[in-house]
């Protein structure tokens, strides 16, 4: 046909040379209407062609895949979880499959072998082939994934709800398979060839997998790159770390490999659970900017990959969690200041298990109804850690092996802190540390935020309004309290040469981190007047710079702590002044759920260069890596015990700072999420950690404030903080039910500090958790999976808020066993159930474990002078008559009081009627250590005899209360002793026959 027309132009071409101009018209019409008449023809033949194919190809269709057309009907909605298309529904007799009619929305046009290996995979395990927005079917097949769309209309607008994925892996995708492999054991080493291309740029053409076995319960599995090195996170640095193995015979995992799959399976071997399974999920993926790795898992309760504002217990109902630290007041389905991509799984059996998936770049982490998960990252390498368990205690111990425990803070920081963003001049400060201390609030900390610096300065103090800062702290340090300032990430780059040491050294010692295309500082802005550059803590001049210039803000007023601050780090542009330069770095092919859908929002340029490599690779660490600076800083400077607190987060961070929560919102919506990111953080190895009480954002209300300093007095950090656009909210500013409320609570608080101080040196040593869930402690109790409304300190002091307005009484689960009022000392055997507890205005109800030993101390209004009193032990008897506890003590700010021992472990033990104290390690302590007072609740029996170290002595008992009160003693706990106590023959006698 083409020949035929392009015929016809020729001849019109070759008449008008020969034929005259004015003869030429009539003959050249004829041409072009036959022309014009031809070509009309030529496209309603080709139409009808089109037209006819498309018929065969839907009955094709509908014959091969059986597909009816089956009309709306209510009882067959009720029986399908196929949804509508417009009045009418598809739905294959064999296979799991829709069409759709009017936009021939089929996968017909797949080839017949994929369409095969779609047809058996159930929604559930419907893992996303096109997670960018704009899915359509030609993309997906693109892919050589599988299309099932189940709405007409897709949004291509972000963000896109995760939902069921339209585009999904068949059975067998895979880019990847095994060659020269070698599997021994749980010792595996091996090569991934790549076979085809993904969808992403830069495919690793070669991926080494090798595993290392540390002890029988932490396995590693490292996939990378074996002809480049890649990135990967300089922290955390393990201080003390246990040698990698080669054999572990008595591994409680085991390893399989499917040599024709990429992926891998980890097995508990007690019971055979499959913890970890990337062979029978799709989309293994190792491309320079793209890596993702899915996992089936055994069940639904899990718990971790932070910082979100999320309910403690993860929703697997199709969840993303987005991983790049960023300035961002807690909101839901946003990244917040902190990366830990680390979870917990309490297996259907009741085992615990964790995993670490080490890679510090941006990423997103999908949660879905199998249960499953996928790791989908843009950077580094798969860096995966596996911690058996058994149970959730173990896990976290175990996790901490790997990243390092936590600080020991000092003894001062376990006080009450107050600080104000908007005090805005020294003599306002002082009026509110004033009020405070006149009131017998129970208050160790003053605080101030960004206004006391000069022109919003790191390093400096306002030479007017905060004139006499420096004779302020010295004040404050002669009343036993301490004093900790705002230092912000960033330094102010506009000074005038001369005027601004920070700047002027650090350009001299070239330690800001640079620009990727001028290789000049890095320049953004932030709370400074004109321009903001960043240290770059990555060099190694670095640590030294950070401790000259806080050494100089000591030598001009001496405070005892850091609060770091916009360390994510922070800018408020969105880069440069103009944004950031159009690179593969700053927009990927694939960015993650964002918010602000741009890498580089409220931050810097991903293309910035830190001294160990981009920003890209590095952002999530910032704040640990100032963390690390401050430490040393503070250390070297006051020769104490350092204590810091930073918003911003990375895995490792809490071995060097402790954490608050950032701008929370004044709510009781906020009130409640506080308790689940608190105890999240707990299991992230950062147990200092609290959120600022009564809110930063926001007014609050009395109402409001009241339960929250409530439940602020039992965070771990516990400190009351606002903005300066909101009302005043120390406790004295909201009225006196919020004064005595927090007298209450704080001097509480207080009295237990020793208890509150040994949980926080076993997290030291051990990497327990202070604040932790109620699961922890009944990891067999499926009731206490999902409860975030309640929590422990410990094992033994069960916290019980009120997070509703108005309310008087509060529902408590408490797990099987006994429990004792706190208040009352009245005693329950819980079966296992939710009970109703009084919750009287000024009251948060507490509880405390049967079989308990309390370390306590009396109150004072700072933790100097209660540390002056004598020590008390509350003990709380099981329903056998037993109990146990500890008591850690040194002097509360020395650098090395373990590794030169000069401390007291004291491990108390009841049993047949015997207190027992025994040293746990050998150490020397030269403070005196009384204790003056033994509680025992429980006690059913009356009392004939109590002895101490075999000498009797006086006591109280109390039959109403079932109490044995015994004062007045001398007894130095730095030495081992034994009381006992004996009943009236009657009361023995009738004891036994109970």
């Amino acid at each position: 046909m083409k020949k035929f027309i392009k015929t016809i132009e020729m001849n019109v071409k070759d008449i008008q040379q020969f034929v005259p101009k004015n003869k030429v018209l009539d003959r050249y019409s004829k041409y072009i209407l036959t022309y014009n008449f031809l070509k009309l023809i030529m496209f309603i033949i080709l139409l009808g062609v089109i037209i006819v194919f498309l018929q065969q190809s839907k009955c094709i269709i509908i014959e091969e895949y059986k597909i009816d057309i089956i009309s709306r009907n209510d009882e067959i909605l009720q029986n399908t979880n196929y949804k509508l298309v417009n009045d009418s529904m598809i739905l294959s007799k064999k296979e799991n499959f829709e069409y759709d009619i009017e936009s021939h929305d089929t996968i017909s046009k797949f080839p017949r072998i994929v369409q095969k290996q779609c047809n058996n995979i159930p929604v559930t395990l419907r893992f996303d082939c096109h997670p960018e927005d704009g899915a359509s079917e030609l993309s997906c097949r693109n892919r050589g994934c599988c299309w099932n769309s189940l709405n007409k209309k897709i949004s291509t607008t972000r963000p896109v709800p995760l939902n069921l994925p339209y585009c999904y892996y068949p059975s067998d995708w895979s880019i990847y398979r095994y060659q020269n492999f070698s599997k021994e054991g749980n010792n595996f080493f091996g090569f991934l060839k790549q076979i085809k291309s993904s969808f992403y740029e830069d495919d690793l053409p070669l991926v080494k997998v090798e595993t290392s076995t540390i002890d029988d319960t932490i396995l590693r599995i490292k996939i990378y790159d074996p002809l480049k090195k890649r990135y990967e996170p300089p922290w955390p640095l393990r201080a003390d770390p246990k040698p990698f193995l080669q054999k572990n015979v008595n591994a409680k995992y085991k390893l399989e490999i499917d040599n024709t799959k990429p992926g891998f399976k980890v097995y508990r071997t007690l019971d055979d659970t499959v913890i970890f399974d990337s062979i029978n999920t799709g989309g293994f993926i190792f491309a320079d900017q793209f890596l993702q790795i899915s996992t089936l898992l055994p069940s639904h309760n899990i718990y971790g990959i932070g910082e979100h504002k999320t309910k403690l217990k993860l929703n697997t109902n199709w969840q993303m969690f987005t991983l790049l630290n960023k300035d961002q007041p807690p909101i839901e389905n946003a990244n917040l200041y902190g990366s830990h991509p680390f979870y917990l799984i309490i297996e259907n059996s009741g085992r615990s298990h964790g995993l670490l998936f080490l890679n510090s770049n941006a990423m997103d982490v999908i949660l879905q109804p199998s249960p499953a998960i996928t790791f989908r990252t843009i950077g580094g390498v798969f860096d995966i850690y596996f911690f058996l368990g058994p149970t959730p205690t173990d896990v976290i111990k175990q996790y901490s092996e790997i990243i390092g425990k936590p600080f020991l803070p000092p003894y001062w920081s376990l006080g009450f802190h107050l600080c104000r963003y908007g005090y805005g001049t020294l003599e306002k400060t002082k009026e509110i540390w004033n009020r405070t201390i006149a009131a017998g609030i129970p208050f160790d900390t003053q605080w101030n935020d960004l206004d006391y610096m000069d022109k919003n300065n790191d390093f400096t103090y306002n030479p007017k309004t905060f004139k006499e800062l420096p004779q302020f702290v010295n004040e404050i340090h002669s009343r036993g309290m301490h004093y900790i300032p705002l230092i912000d990430a960033g330094i102010s780059g506009s000074e005038k040469h001369g005027t601004y040491l920070p700047y002027d050294e650090g350009m001299k010692e070239d330690i800001f981190i640079k620009d990727g295309a001028t290789d000049q500082p890095f320049v953004g802005k932030t709370w400074n007047f004109v321009s903001t550059v960043w240290p770059d803590f990555t060099n190694p001049k670095t640590q030294n710079y950070y401790f000259h210039m806080m050494s100089n803000m000591h030598d001009s007023f001496a405070y005892d702590g850091a609060w770091i601050d916009m360390n994510e780090p922070s800018n408020f542009y969105d880069g440069h002044k103009n944004g950031c330069p159009k690179s593969k770095l700053d927009y990927p092919k694939y960015v993650p759920n964002v918010v602000g859908d741009i890498l580089a929002t409220k931050t810097l340029c991903m293309n910035a260069k830190h001294y160990l490599g981009l920003h890209y690779d590095l952002h999530n660490t910032y704040g640990t890596s100032q963390a690390i600076a401050t430490n040393y800083a503070l250390t070297n400077i006051r020769r104490k015990r350092p204590f810091i607190i930073s918003r911003s987060t990375w895995v490792g961070h809490g071995h060097y700072a402790g954490h608050w929560t950032g701008d929370v919102y004044s709510s009781w919506h906020d009130l409640k999420m506080s308790i689940p990111a608190i105890l999240l953080m707990n299991f992230y190895q950062i147990p200092m950690v609290g959120a600022d009480i009564c809110g930063f954002n926001g007014n609050t209300t009395a109402a409001l404030c009241n339960r929250w300093m409530q439940l602020g007095a039992f965070y771990p950090f516990s400190r009351n903080h606002n903005s300066d656009d909101t009302i005043e909210q120390d406790p004295v500013a909201m009225g006196d039910l919020v004064i005595k409320s927090s007298k209450r609570a704080l001097t509480i608080r207080y009295w237990l500090l020793p208890y509150l101080y040994t949980l926080l040196f076993r997290a030291h040593k051990f990497g327990e958790t202070v604040a932790r869930p109620l699961f922890f402690e009944y990891s067999n109790d499926s009731a206490t999976y999902d409860i975030d409304t309640q929590f422990l300190w410990g094992s033994s002091l069960m916290i019980i808020p009120v997070l509703e307005e108005n309310k008087t009484k509060v529902s408590a689960y408490l797990p099987h066993g006994v429990w004792y009022n706190f208040y009352t000392k009245e005693s329950v055997f819980a079966l296992g159930k939710y009970y109703t507890m009084n919750a009287p205005l000024d009251t948060i109800p507490l509880m405390i474990r049967g079989g308990s030993i309390l370390p306590v101390q009396k109150p004072a209004d700072t933790t100097t002078s209660s540390r002056k009193n004598n020590f008390e032990l509350l003990i709380t008897l099981d329903h056998v008559k037993k109990a146990k506890g500890e008591l850690y003590w040194d002097d509360g700010d020395s650098l090395d009081s373990l590794e030169k021992e000069q401390f007291v472990w004291s491990v108390f033990t009841i049993e047949n009627n015997t207190l027992s104290a025994a040293k746990a390690m050998k150490s020397s302590f030269n403070e005196k250590m009384i204790l003056g007072e033994i509680q025992i609740w429980g006690i059913t029996s009356n009392i004939s005899r109590v002895s101490l170290n075999n000498h009797e002595i006086q006591f109280k008992y109390d039959s109403k209360e079932n109490c044995l009160n015994i004062s007045n003693l001398q007894i130095d706990l730095r030495e081992n002793f034994l009381l006992s106590w004996e009943y009236t023959d009657f009361e023995q006698h009738d004891d036994s026959n109970k």
